[in-house]
């Protein structure tokens, strides 16, 4: 046998061997298919606990307190039946306003309170919700830690339509819709359409964002897309930025909103309009009345239809707790007979259009809760309802393609959504 046969030889029962050897190991691993019991010591199985996640951090063994803030309540009161450190509690009822403004802790506002199950049950956390988004957690062991955070806000396209039976409030109220989306479906049209006297038989279509945070709703996004019929004519709202923020425009690009709001206050009752006579229920004697009253409950916030400066704020025996407001060296308003004004509302304040200035109430000359709202026009009160005012300036011609775009796309849209009970709509515009 040559020597190079004797290497193939030898190689190839090495091979067979290990070839062997591997199978018997093999087959003393596997368990082949059949009835075979195994054995285990359950003395040495390890139960993983799932973690509970809560405000981000793991709350496992511990004890976590829901509840609302109650009215007049002091924040540090919410840490009532735990231990804290005294240098802790120091640190927290010294925090400066640029970290926390306690100030602005309102009662019915969601806490929680997270402590050890103890015999001391030490607390460990302190969470704060103003509102669904925002929440502040001041952790409490070993020293003060403020943190604030924002929950992620998603969107949700949505759209809803209606036919007016009687009015506005009651049609809504009926589909259940929320006031938010009322509102600003009535501030877009303000100007456009008196929503005190509509028809039987209006309706309208709406596209719109509803807000979620984690996955439960909480607010209305930006409205989409609108068209609304009244009277047998058709409007059409569509929403689009110049670089200015969100405005909304008519067809033609001609701009929907004017210089100042329509109302200054949640869509509501008149129960008073501008006369040059009516009886004062006060006074009894036929006075002229240059403002509009309108009926809502105590408490609801109270807007300013315009930006503007502050010129008064304070309280006299008529007017009750007003405001006046400069809004050009045109305009002037004013808010009459505030349960309260806003805080850090005063004279020389800077105020925006939509802000909360004050709140409903019936101080001064005044039988019950509502708010009466004057214009002035060259420093004479006129008729808010009825006064011309000079619209936004339009869609700039260098925007007009992406305008455009826009209009087509959510004309689609609106006709494409059917009235209850018909075909989708093509409505002419």
């Amino acid at each position: 046998m040559t020597s190079l046969k004797k290497i193939y030889f030898i190689s190839a029962a090495a091979l067979f061997v290990v070839v062997v050897l591997f199978t018997l190991l093999y087959t003393s691993l596997v368990t082949l298919p059949g009835d075979y019991e195994i054995a285990v010591d359950s003395s040495k199985l390890v139960t993983i606990e799932k973690p509970v996640i809560k405000y981000g951090m793991k709350v496992n063994g511990m004890e976590v307190k829901e509840g609302f803030v109650k009215r007049n309540q002091i924040f540090v009161e919410l840490l009532k039946g735990t231990f804290v450190k005294a240098e802790v509690l120091k640190q927290l009822t010294l925090l400066p306003r640029s970290v926390f403004d306690f100030r602005k802790v309102n009662s019915s506002k969601k806490y929680a309170l997270i402590h050890q199950t103890d015999s001391a049950q030490t607390a460990v956390a302190l969470v704060y919700e103003p509102d669904p988004v925002h929440y502040t957690i001041f952790h409490l062991q070993d020293s003060l830690v403020v943190e604030n955070h924002e929950r992620e806000v998603k969107t949700e396209e949505k759209s809803v339509t209606g036919v007016i039976a009687s009015s506005l409030s009651e049609t809504i109220a009926s589909m259940n819709i929320t006031n938010e989306l009322t509102n600003k479906f009535v501030d877009v049209f303000g100007w456009q359409v008196d929503f005190q006297h509509l028809q039987k038989g209006d309706r309208f279509k709406l596209i719109y964002e509803e807000k979620l945070v984690e996955d439960q709703p909480f607010g209305i996004g930006n409205i989409l897309g609108i068209y609304f019929e009244h009277f047998g004519h058709g409007y059409y709202a569509f929403p689009f930025d110049q670089g200015e923020g969100l405005d909304y425009f008519d067809e033609e690009g001609k701009s929907l909103r004017k210089a100042l709001l329509r109302y200054p206050i949640e869509f509501t009752r008149i129960s008073s309009r501008y006369t040059n006579s009516r009886f004062h229920p006060i006074l009894k004697v036929f006075t002229p009345h240059l403002g509009i009253d309108f009926a809502s409950a105590v408490g609801t916030p109270i807007r300013t239809v315009g930006d503007g400066v502050v010129q008064e704020a304070r309280y006299s025996a008529n007017n009750g707790n007003y405001v006046k407001i400069r809004h050009n060296g045109t305009y002037s308003t004013a808010y009459l007979h505030m349960s309260k004004i806003a805080s850090g509302i005063v004279a020389g304040t800077t105020v925006r259009q939509g802000q909360t200035i004050g709140y409903v109430g019936t101080t001064g000359l005044s039988t019950g809760p509502h708010l009466c709202y004057r214009l002035w026009r060259n420093n004479v009160q006129v008729d808010a309802l009825r006064i011309e005012l000079p619209p936004s300036k339009p869609v700039d011609k260098k925007n007009w393609k992406k305008f455009e775009d826009i209009v087509v796309m959510t004309t689609v849209k609106l006709q494409s959504i059917p009235f209850e009970s018909e075909d989708p709509v093509v409505a002419t515009r």
